[in-house]
């Protein structure tokens, strides 16, 4: 717990220390544009330590908070560090390939880190009761998943202007937690492939769009 609870601490002092607007929020947020062209790579990670505004803090790290132990118990404080931080880099990683030809496109959050610890989780215990905000009714993992991963990939083909979340990051960085449960605990991957594989037919239609269709590029 002592290092969840030291990840959550650092994100929040350097969120609060680099507001959004700031000349060190600019600097380290994900960037398409200084990535490529200026080989930005540090952004890849720093950008996961940004937050656009304290709801935004707070959503993310409440969320790290209740599904991190979950982690931890199941693969170490190790795997939890290579969990989280795994999927802020191949959820940003994920961004900038499907932007590539979008220099503009910036984003900054812990989401694709957070969504990684979630369905780690989820792939350890897919019954894992989730709750939403107002809704009084734990929903099981693995529908939450279908539906996560329904809803971000539908947002990702049909793109709408007013929508400020990044779902190529918390694709990517959902994927990595998915995965890296999957490989690291097989036994539990196999008594669960039904579930999984649920949550996994959005992800193989994405894939078909994006690598078949060229959709997205």
């Amino acid at each position: 717990m002592n290092i969840l609870i030291l990840i959550i601490a650092i994100t929040a002092i350097i969120s609060f220390i680099a507001p959004n607007g700031s000349s060190n929020f600019e600097k380290y947020k994900f960037s398409v544009g200084a990535i490529l062209n200026r080989k930005e790579y540090v952004r890849l990670i720093s950008s996961g330590f940004l937050h656009a505004d304290i709801m935004h803090l707070v959503f993310n790290m409440l969320t790290l908070y209740f599904f991190g132990p979950v982690v931890i118990q199941g693969f170490g404080s190790i795997g939890f560090l290579i969990i989280y931080f795994g999927s802020i880099l191949l959820g940003n990683m994920f961004s900038l390939f499907v932007y590539q030809r979008q220099p503009w496109y910036s984003a900054i959050g812990a989401s694709g880190g957070v969504s990684g610890i979630l369905f780690a989780s989820i792939a350890l215990i897919p019954h894992l009761e989730i709750y939403m905000f107002f809704i009084p009714i734990g929903i099981p993992g693995y529908i939450f998943g279908l539906a996560y991963f329904s809803y971000s990939v539908y947002m990702m083909l049909n793109p709408n202007q007013q929508d400020n979340i990044g779902h190529a990051a918390h694709l990517g960085g959902a994927f990595f937690g998915l995965l890296y449960a999957v490989i690291n605990q097989p036994q539990s991957a196999m008594a669960n492939a039904l579930y999984i594989g649920i949550m996994a037919l959005p992800l193989i239609y994405l894939a078909y769009e994006i690598f078949v269709n060229k959709k997205i590029r």
